[in-house]
């Protein structure tokens, strides 16, 4: 399968430029150079941005080149560490991932559209010149089913736009249901001279890694559970902390403990997407909540990193500060070293 060169090793900067107050002391004391250098002598060889439209346009849409120059700045630093960069759009006017946002309409407002593709030419032509060390995400976590449709359209229109601008920039494209791996097979299918890479995350299983996570209403934020489970016990405790709208679809028997291999059957599908499409895959996201016991993040980093290795896929954990899965937070510390050496 086609690899991701350059972005085989990541992770996250979120709440630095995305999911924050936008205040000028978040954007200066969140995240410094010496963090890029910091994530450079870990071994990794990327960084993925979040970005909310708020950083680059006022109400009214127009530009904010402080913003720019912000984002250039940091783009600046990763490359001074020998990092590569992703650029992810997190939220646009008119669509966010978190329904908390307020933010409708993306998807049938042709205005909202226009915006979208105007800010990414702007984008494309502001890093035009760091061709190599960049890539675009185009947008974060489409959530619902029936976007999937209008999300094949607006995401190909950019892409046709963006390719006016810069024809070698890779460009990263992820379906419905907040990136889901199912969602690939359902993406338009790109030509060689679009250069997409398909993108997902991943929370695997959802029980596990969100186990106690305030942010999902069904869950009992005083529940938590460990690294240690069969199939068996997953099953039930998806049905008891999420309810009927998760269900976990794997053939292994109950009595079975998870494992790799429970990884190897979930990317199963995409492998032979991307392979019969030519696209390289990359996980945008994937971690484990901080309520979780350090033991059983590192179990779990041991159990999916082998497989992300065995395909090639290329990968961005979430998060290196805050956001409830910091790897620089309190709670890594016991783990840090050897965690860091799984991503």
């Amino acid at each position: 399968m086609k690899r991701f060169e350059g972005f085989q090793h990541g992770i996250d900067l979120g709440g630095w430029l995305s999911q924050c107050d936008h205040t000028q002391e978040t954007y200066e004391q969140y995240i410094k150079e010496e963090d890029f250098a910091r994530i450079a002598s870990w071994g990794l060889d990327h960084v993925r941005i979040p970005l909310d439209y708020e950083l680059f346009e006022d109400e009214q849409g127009n530009y904010r080149e402080e913003g720019f120059a912000l984002l250039l700045r940091a783009v600046g630093w990763a490359e001074n560490n020998g990092l590569n960069t992703v650029l992810d759009l997190h939220k646009t006017c008119g669509f966010s991932f978190d329904a908390e946002e307020n933010e409708e309409g993306f998807f049938t407002n042709k205005e909202y559209q226009e915006r979208f593709y105007r800010l990414w030419e702007k984008l494309a032509h502001t890093f035009a010149d760091h061709r190599g060390h960049i890539a675009f995400e185009l947008l974060n976590e489409v959530t619902r089913k029936e976007d999937g449709e209008a999300w094949n359209r607006i995401s190909k229109e950019c892409v046709v736009r963006l390719r006016r601008i810069v024809p070698d920039i890779p460009i990263l494209l992820g379906g419905y249901y907040n990136n889901s791996i199912d969602a690939l097979k359902d993406l338009w299918v790109p030509e060689e001279k679009d250069n997409v890479v398909y993108n997902f995350h991943c929370y695997e299983p959802l029980v596990f890694t969100h186990q106690g996570a305030y942010w999902i209403p069904s869950m009992d934020t005083t529940f938590r559970t460990s690294s240690r489970l069969t199939y068996g016990d997953i099953r039930r405790l998806t049905k008891e902390q999420l309810g009927d709208h998760f269900v976990e679809e794997t053939d292994f028997p109950d009595e079975e403990l998870l494992s790799s291999a429970y990884f190897d059957d979930l990317f199963k599908e995409a492998v032979s997407v991307a392979e019969e499409r030519n696209v390289a895959l990359y996980c945008g996201e994937y971690g484990v909540v901080d309520r979780a016991a350090p033991e059983d993040i590192l179990a779990w980093y041991k159990m999916i990193s082998p497989v992300f290795e065995k395909y090639g896929i290329g990968r961005a954990a979430w998060n290196y500060r805050g956001k409830d899965f910091g790897f620089v937070d309190e709670h890594m510390q016991p783990v840090l070293k050897e965690t860091v050496a799984l991503l």
